[in-house]
C-alpha cells in the first residue's frame, strides 16, 4: 500500500474544557479517562537549522510548528477515543509533554470523557 499524502478525516468535534464542568450542560455520566499520544522527532536537517537559530536567540519556529502540530494530533486522537466510548464531551482536559532521548518529544492530551445533557 502506498502513501497518497491524503490525511485522515478530522475527528468529530466535541465540546472540551479544562474545567470540571460546562456552564450550559450537566454531566449525566462519566465514561472514564481518554487520551491521545504522539511521539515526534524534528529530524536531523531541521534539527541542525533549529539548533543554529537557538544559538542566535529568538523564537525557533521549527520547534513551535512541531509542538503545535503534535498537540493538534494528540488532541484529535483523544477526541477519537472519546467518540469510541460514546462521549459527547470531555472535561478536565490537559496536555503533558516529555522528552524521550535527545531528539524525540512525547505529547499527551488527556481528559475525562462524559455524556452531557442540557441543564434543567
Amino acid at each position: 500500500m502506498t502513501d497518497t499524502g491524503a490525511t485522515a478525516p478530522a475527528a468529530p468535534q466535541l465540546p472540551i474544557t479544562t474545567a470540571l464542568e460546562f456552564p450550559e450542560w450537566q454531566i449525566a455520566r462519566s465514561l472514564g479517562m481518554v487520551y491521545g499520544v504522539v511521539v515526534r522527532s524534528m529530524g536531523a536537517i531541521k534539527g541542525i537549522g533549529a539548533g543554529l537559530k537557538a544559538i542566535a536567540g529568538g523564537e525557533v519556529k521549527q520547534y513551535t510548528r512541531l509542538v503545535e502540530d503534535s498537540r493538534r494530533h494528540a488532541l484529535d486522537r483523544m477526541i477519537e477515543n472519546a467518540a469510541v466510548l460514546g462521549a459527547n464531551g470531555i472535561v478536565s482536559m490537559r496536555f503533558d509533554s516529555s522528552e524521550m532521548g535527545q531528539s524525540l518529544t512525547e505529547i499527551v492530551a488527556y481528559g475525562t470523557a462524559v455524556l452531557l445533557e442540557p441543564r434543567t
